[in-house]
């Protein structure tokens, strides 16, 4: 994507997986929101309030177990819920990721173009490239690798407090 390009779609959403990207994975079964404890991921509140006055802020998830209230309710117990201002689940949405049904979907809920979208998620495959083959730029979580890859349409971090300055790399204008 050129810079001219960047600059006619300036980004203006960005999506985040759910699943060991907002919130922890734990061993439990069902709803997360049922589940006898949760936790977000280490810096993510941080990131999302700050980002949150910028950018619109979605939930991109292939949960099985949850529709976007039981979501709600999972991210209301972190205190998490007030940044996200839109929850695409795989039960509501109709389709998975990594499918480009699943990304259209999406981007025709928040009436955006694929280049003012940003993904960011902790699975290659189903956060990064398939957001990237829907056209939209994203950031890979990888906080297990030393050396992971990098693109011309994505960034990876290890930490959430490392998002900012990727987000800066692909394009975004930080206040």
């Amino acid at each position: 994507m050129t810079e001219d390009a960047i600059g006619e779609h300036p980004p203006q959403a960005l999506l985040f997986d759910w699943g060991d990207t907002v919130m922890r994975v734990l061993p439990f079964d069902g709803p997360m929101s049922e589940w006898p404890e949760v936790e977000a991921v280490p810096g993510v509140r941080a990131a999302v309030e700050a980002l949150h006055p910028r950018f619109t802020i979605g939930l991109a998830t292939n949960a099985e177990d949850s529709l976007a209230a039981d979501i709600r309710r999972a991210l209301e117990r972190c205190n998490l819920s007030q940044f996200f201002d839109h929850i695409f689940c795989f039960r509501e949405v109709g389709h998975r990721k990594p499918s480009p049904e699943f990304y259209r979907a999406v981007l025709q809920a928040l009436d955006l173009d694929p280049e003012q979208v940003f993904m960011i998620g902790d699975s290659f495959e189903g956060d990064v490239l398939a957001a990237n083959e829907a056209g939209l730029r994203a950031v890979w979580f990888n906080p297990h690798s030393d050396d992971p890859p990098t693109g011309a349409a994505f960034r990876t971090i290890h930490a959430m407090g490392e998002l900012q300055e990727a987000l800066q790399t692909l394009g975004a204008e930080m206040p």
